[in-house]
């Protein structure tokens, strides 16, 4: 439907539109006056040319009115397919944008889970190097060694108590 105009308005003011243009040319009619020139015409004929006068404005009125109402429908209908098009135009600019995000998120997280990793791994390596030699000092001198590490996203905190006994 039009914006402004329920399909109940629209026709209601273009029928009362009619209606008025018909009063104001059967007026317009009525005061007229024959042209100075042109031939007496008969009562019949004068009747017949006000009533075919008549006839044919009706049929301008009422084609001009079925142009307005298609116009309207049409209008109306483009307006519809055009707020469709839009739309579809609005979500697949916002589910690129979601991808776009998702993808950024997701690469982010990946690469500070390798960041992570690489450290662990690292923490390990270094644990393993140090237990071994550990392993071969205590086998020597009879100690114990305890230990804890605890790796967070940037540090390592490593706490040992040796004891030597």
């Amino acid at each position: 439907m039009c914006p402004r105009w329920s399909r109940h308005s629209l026709v209601s003011y273009i029928l009362e539109r009619y209606e008025a243009s018909i009063k104001y040319m059967v007026r317009l009619e009525s005061k007229g006056k024959p042209p100075e020139n042109q031939k007496k015409l008969s009562d019949k004929d004068m009747v017949a040319t006000k009533i075919q006068a008549w006839w044919r404005g009706t049929l301008v009125r009422r084609a001009l009115l079925h142009a307005a109402l298609s116009a309207c429908i049409i209008q109306c209908w483009w307006r519809l397919i055009l707020s469709k098009i839009l739309e579809k135009r609005r979500r697949a600019a916002l589910e690129a944008f979601s991808r776009e995000e998702w993808a950024a998120v997701t690469l982010q997280s990946q690469a500070r889970m390798w960041r992570i990793r690489r450290r662990y791994c690292q923490v390990l390596n270094a644990v393993r190097i140090i237990q071994a030699y550990w392993r071969c000092r205590s086998c020597a001198s009879r100690g114990f060694i305890k230990g804890q590490y605890r790796v967070t996203a940037n540090q390592l905190h490593l706490q040992l108590e040796i004891l030597l006994g």
